[in-house]
């Protein structure tokens, strides 16, 4: 029993070994990744490139005096920022137990997308996701 054991981990493993060369990426050339470049650009939504700048420069902006705003600074700024109020969503900036959160994160619905910021150790990170089948960007009640 061991033996066959043995046999079918070897198998699998040589081809798991095998198989990794032949489904390997191809490396781009310059001329497609150029190419992609403006194809990207040209797809972005006019509305949600706005929003993306607006909710980067604010929440850089934010940091740079505070490295752990509380929730609703991080609302305000993004609202002052002329993002709509109803459209602004933030997460908890102090966990049930008292404590300051590792991360907190905002999110900005335009359209069918949400961007959305997360601000870690007084760095910014801004993403665009799509607004879930709820309509809103976060799971669960975060307004």
């Amino acid at each position: 029993m061991a033996g066959w054991v043995l046999m079918i981990a070897a198998a699998l493993t040589m081809t798991a070994c095998t198989a990794a060369p032949a489904s390997s990426p191809v490396q781009p050339t310059a001329s497609s990744s150029a190419s992609a470049g403006p194809q990207a650009t040209a797809s972005v939504d006019p509305a949600v490139a706005a929003t993306t700048s607006a909710v980067e420069s604010t929440l850089k902006t934010l940091v740079a005096g505070n490295a752990k705003p509380d929730r609703e600074a991080l609302r305000a700024a993004l609202v002052s920022a002329g993002i709509p109020k109803d459209a602004v969503e933030v997460s908890v900036s102090r966990t049930p137990t008292g404590l300051d959160v590792d991360a907190m994160e905002a999110a900005a619905r335009t359209g069918d997308s949400c961007v959305m910021g997360q601000i870690r150790d007084g760095g910014v990170v801004v993403t665009v996701l799509p607004v879930l089948a709820t309509g809103k960007c976060f799971v669960g009640d975060a307004r």
